[in-house]
């Protein structure tokens, strides 16, 4: 049998990062995220979530998220947004650009663009100086010390958090709209979530 005591000892490490991390970024919670939802309770279309690589799946995820909370989102992937797909933002929407670098070519142009149409902007990254953070409306900045793999290079802690910022932004709405089990059930009428809110 394998000794796993190496693995083992990276796998503690990586949970115990990501903690961390989480456990900084709810100490300064508030002036994180009222800027953004401000933005976003005011918003009277869609919150559209944009992003590349990991930060596009997480994305994806946050945007399903809102969806079934009460707040009309979806996903829209940089890259495409740029040979056409821009056409799914319209007047009303907002935009939330997520880049942990806040570099990403793409998602800096669908940013730009958004912004020139009119669409409120909003940044999710770890460097509230780079070129997203100045160009949108309001940022979340998740800076953090380190990801959470050996090599401190996949994202991990970075992507940990991003699902958090956007946990953290379904419940702010939920509870700011009074989102009910019922009105949850309405939007899971299958699957055991479906059961569970529509006895």
């Amino acid at each position: 049998m394998a000794d796993l005591t190496k693995a083992l000892v990276a796998a503690k490490s990586a949970i115990d990062t990501e903690i961390a991390a989480l456990s900084t970024f709810a100490q300064s919670l508030e002036s994180k995220l009222k800027p953004a939802l401000e933005i976003m309770v005011e918003c009277k279309g869609h919150v559209v979530i944009t992003g590349l690589g990991k930060s596009g799946l997480v994305g994806a995820k946050i945007a399903a998220t809102l969806a079934s909370t009460g707040t009309p989102s979806f996903f829209l992937h940089s890259a495409d947004a740029l040979h056409g797909d821009s056409g799914a933002l319209t007047p009303g929407d907002v935009l939330i650009a997520i880049s942990n670098s806040g570099e990403t070519a793409e998602v800096n142009a669908i940013a730009n663009m958004a912004k020139g149409w009119g669409n409120p902007t909003i940044a999710i990254t770890k460097n509230s100086n780079s070129s997203l953070a100045k160009s949108c409306d309001a940022v979340i900045n998740i800076a953090f010390d380190k990801e959470a793999d050996p090599l401190n290079l996949a994202p991990t802690t970075s992507t940990t958090l991003t699902i958090a910022v956007g946990d953290a932004i379904a419940s702010a709405l939920m509870a700011h709209r009074g989102f009910t089990a019922s009105d949850f059930g309405k939007r899971h009428p299958g699957g055991s979530l479906g059961k569970a809110t529509n006895k």
